[in-house]
């Protein structure tokens, strides 16, 4: 069976010191590396945030305060700070991230109309990455995934591997969550376990 790892946005503006840091990102890097050393990955995928610097999903395009939520093309939009923006240093991977067995790169959140949690699509399932499509012409049949932030880009990744029919595995020890509500990470376990998503601990 052909396995990949695909490793969530590992970004600096999602680690310590970012524009959109997640407690304790820093931590999970040298597992992530751990997997990549240890095992033997046909694949080795990673996802990269690339928004424009007007990215409609940015509090500071709208008008917002940072936490408020609004009507964006007919779907519920979270106002996030201004953050992985294209060409910058909080877009680039954490420096601390081994990527020499890296195989190939997806870039999300490319329209400035749609955020996109998830590496497979955008978050109203308009427009796919492509990463699909590559995982199968790959003979994929399972993934494990990692990375930032578990209850939100992390989560939907898996939801969508999952229902793409991959067999689907979390590192609990490989993500931290924003937490933007004192539960997420709690409930994004109980949620992903019960969609039938494997977590590793």
């Amino acid at each position: 069976m052909k396995k990949a790892l695909i490793v969530v946005d590992v970004q600096n503006d999602f680690c310590e010191g970012g524009a959109l840091a997640v407690p304790e990102a820093n931590s999970i890097i040298p597992y992530i590396n751990g997997l990549m050393e240890d095992n033997q990955y046909d694949e080795i995928i990673l996802t990269q945030d690339w928004h424009p610097a007007n990215h409609k999903s940015f509090a500071s395009n709208n008008g917002k305060n940072v936490g408020e939520t609004i009507t964006l093309n007919g779907g519920a939009q979270f106002m996030w700070p201004d953050h992985c923006i294209q060409g910058t240093f909080g877009a680039e991977f954490h420096k601390d991230l081994n990527r020499d067995k890296v195989t190939h790169i997806i870039q999300k959140g490319k329209n400035i109309e749609i955020d996109s949690y998830s590496g497979f699509q955008d978050n109203n399932h308009f427009v796919k990455t492509g990463l699909e499509d590559y995982l199968k012409y790959h003979d994929i049949q399972l993934v494990e995934i990692v990375g930032l932030a578990l209850d939100y880009c992390v989560k939907f990744t898996a939801i969508d591997a999952f229902n793409a029919g991959f067999i689907t595995c979390l590192h609990f020890n490989g993500t931290k969550a924003v937490n933007v509500k004192p539960d997420s990470a709690k409930n994004t376990i109980y949620d992903l376990a019960e969609k039938g998503i494997t977590i590793l601990a």
